[in-house]
C-alpha cells in the first residue's frame, strides 16, 4: 500500500513539473513574441515620426513666383506668399503675407500687398472662435490702404481624407483710406470666408479660397476676393504650381478697373 501510494505522489510530482516546464517554455515564448512586437512597433513608429514636417509647432509656407519678358515690350513681374502658423493647446495662431509687383518698359503697372494675422481657439473638433486683423495696399487700386480687425467664428463643414470644407464669419470694423480725396471712412463691416480643399492625387491639390467683405450701412461698398490653386508636390518640402487670382472691389475711381485678375506660377517651400 506504502508503494502504491509513493508511487501516485512521485507520478503527481512528476507531471507537476512537467506542467510547470511546459508553462514556463510557453512564457518564455510570448514574453519574446511581445519583445519583437514591441520592437516592432517602435521601427514603424519612429519610421512614421521621421515622415512629419519639422517644427509641428511652428510651420512656415513661402511661395515665390517670378516672370519676365523681352522684345517688343520689357516686362518683369514677382510675387510672394507665406505664412507662419503655430498651435499650442487649443489655440492656433497665423501670420500671412501676399505682395505683388510688375513693370512695363520701365513703368510700375502693380505694386499691392497684404497682411493678415488670424487667432483662433478650438471649443470643439469642428467649431473655433476667431479674431482677425488685415491690412491692405494696393496703388492701383483707388485706396491708400484697407484696414479692418474683428471677431468672428470658424466652422469645419466638412473633413475626409481628400477633402475639407471651411466656413467662416467675422464682424469688423473696417478703414478705407481713398486716395483721390486722402480722406479716410471707418464703419462697420462684415466678412464671409470658404475655404475649400481637394486631394486630387497623392502628390496633387486643388485649393479654392472665397471672401466677401461688405459695409452694414452702404451695401455697395463690397470687396470681393477668390483664388484658386493648382499644387504638385515635388519632395517632402518643394511643390510646383498655378494660381488664378481675382480681387474685385466695387466702388472705385473713374478710370480704374473694379476687378483685378492675377495668373501666377509659383514653387513653395514648406518646413
Amino acid at each position: 500500500m506504502k508503494k502504491i501510494l509513493l508511487s501516485v505522489v512521485v507520478s503527481s510530482s512528476l507531471l507537476m513539473a512537467a506542467d510547470v516546464a511546459v508553462d514556463q517554455e510557453k512564457l518564455a515564448a510570448d514574453i519574446a513574441a511581445a519583445k519583437a512586437q514591441k520592437s516592432a512597433a517602435e521601427a514603424k513608429l519612429a519610421a512614421l515620426e521621421a515622415k512629419l514636417p519639422q517644427n509641428q509647432d511652428i510651420m512656415t509656407h513661402l511661395k515665390v513666383g517670378y516672370m519676365t519678358t523681352s522684345g517688343n515690350t520689357d516686362t518683369e513681374t514677382f510675387s510672394a506668399e507665406g505664412t507662419v502658423k503655430k498651435e499650442w493647446g487649443n489655440n492656433n495662431l497665423k501670420l500671412s503675407f501676399d505682395g505683388q509687383y510688375g513693370n512695363a518698359d520701365s513703368v510700375l503697372t502693380k505694386s499691392k500687398y497684404f497682411v493678415g494675422l488670424d487667432y483662433g481657439y478650438k471649443f470643439s473638433k469642428a467649431f473655433s472662435f476667431t479674431y482677425i486683423i488685415g491690412y491692405k495696399n494696393d496703388r492701383f487700386s483707388s485706396y491708400n490702404y484697407q484696414a479692418y480687425t474683428g471677431p468672428g467664428a470658424k466652422y469645419e463643414a466638412y473633413k475626409s481624407e481628400s477633402q475639407a470644407l471651411n466656413l467662416e464669419g467675422s464682424i469688423l470694423v473696417s478703414q478705407d483710406e481713398y486716395q483721390i480725396t486722402e480722406t479716410s471712412d471707418t464703419y462697420s463691416s462684415y466678412q464671409a470666408k470658404v475655404t475649400y480643399e481637394l486631394q486630387v492625387m497623392s502628390n496633387l491639390k486643388f485649393n479654392q479660397d472665397l471672401a466677401y467683405r461688405s459695409s452694414f450701412e452702404d451695401s455697395e461698398n463690397y470687396f470681393a476676393y477668390s483664388k484658386s490653386a493648382l499644387t504638385s508636390k515635388i519632395s517632402d518640402i518643394l511643390s510646383a504650381g498655378i494660381s488664378y487670382t481675382i480681387d474685385y472691389a466695387n466702388l472705385v475711381a473713374p478710370g480704374v478697373e473694379q476687378q483685378d485678375n492675377t495668373l501666377a506660377a509659383f514653387i513653395s517651400v514648406d518646413y
